[in-house]
């Protein structure tokens, strides 16, 4: 299937590694011209190599999303480099799964308000050429009870944060739509760890997926292709859970 990317220019955040990248790397396998930011350099730099061998438009800077200065002066390059944002990827989590006030505060300033930050700076570009589509990514952990309480909350707050946005931005075509992956095992990633540190809580939350593995991030990242594309074009305010049958509530 033709998703219709091709020549679209798509800003996807923490994009160096894991879902973020599989999400980079579907839209360019798709033809759209790419921006992606990471805290860490090495990574970025391994991550826009591979892109560019799709024959696309790529920028790449470091940012620290949860740093508001930073993180408009990333978007800001980003026009700029690419001419217009017709896509925005939100997939930022500072991964804090404590309950002391360090990890509410970290969680609220990158994994809800680096959305909103970048949200609020893209939508009236995208007004102004006609259009495009905004993706957040949340979690599993956000549809029922049993997670970290900091992680799972700010993870909530984005799935109500991307459907309001979806009714309030549907009458100037900007569609808007969530994400919630399940386990996602990648190397260096959290259930890798887990894994190898950890390996009851990693056998129980395998045990709980009924396809009977854990998820890899091209799994995500090709949902999330076809969910900004215009193929989904009478899809918004939807939260997409993309989890094996993982979670088991009926909402």
């Amino acid at each position: 299937m033709n998703l219709g990317l091709t020549g679209k220019n798509a800003v996807v955040m923490g994009a160096s590694k894991g879902i973020g990248k599989s999400i980079a790397l579907s839209l360019a396998a798709e033809g759209a011209n790419l921006a992606i930011c990471s805290r860490g350099e090495e990574a970025l730099r391994i991550t826009e190599t591979e892109l560019q061998k799709q024959g696309v438009n790529i920028f790449a800077s470091t940012c620290d999303v949860g740093n508001h200065a930073s993180l408009n002066e990333f978007l800001e390059n980003a026009k700029s480099n690419l001419g217009s944002i017709d896509i925005l990827v939100n997939n930022v989590s500072a991964l804090r799964f404590g309950d002391e006030d360090i990890d509410w505060d970290v969680s609220i300033n990158i994994d809800l308000m680096g959305s909103v930050w970048a949200t609020r700076k893209v939508v009236p570009w995208m007004i102004e050429s006609g259009g495009g589509s905004i993706l957040f990514i949340s979690s599993i952990s956000a549809l029922e009870a049993g997670s970290p309480p900091s992680y799972a909350a700010m993870k909530a707050a984005i799935i109500s944060y991307s459907k309001t946005m979806a009714v309030q931005l549907a009458p100037q075509n900007i569609r808007v739509n969530t994400i919630a992956p399940g386990s996602i095992e990648f190397e260096g990633g959290v259930w890798d760890m887990i894994k190898q540190h950890n390996r009851s809580l990693y056998d129980m939350a395998h045990a709980s997926i009924p396809l009977g593995r854990m998820g890899r991030p091209y799994e995500v990242g090709d949902v999330a292709a076809f969910l900004v594309s215009p193929r989904a074009s009478w899809i918004t305010g939807a939260c997409i859970a993309v989890d094996g049958g993982q979670h088991r509530s009926n909402l």
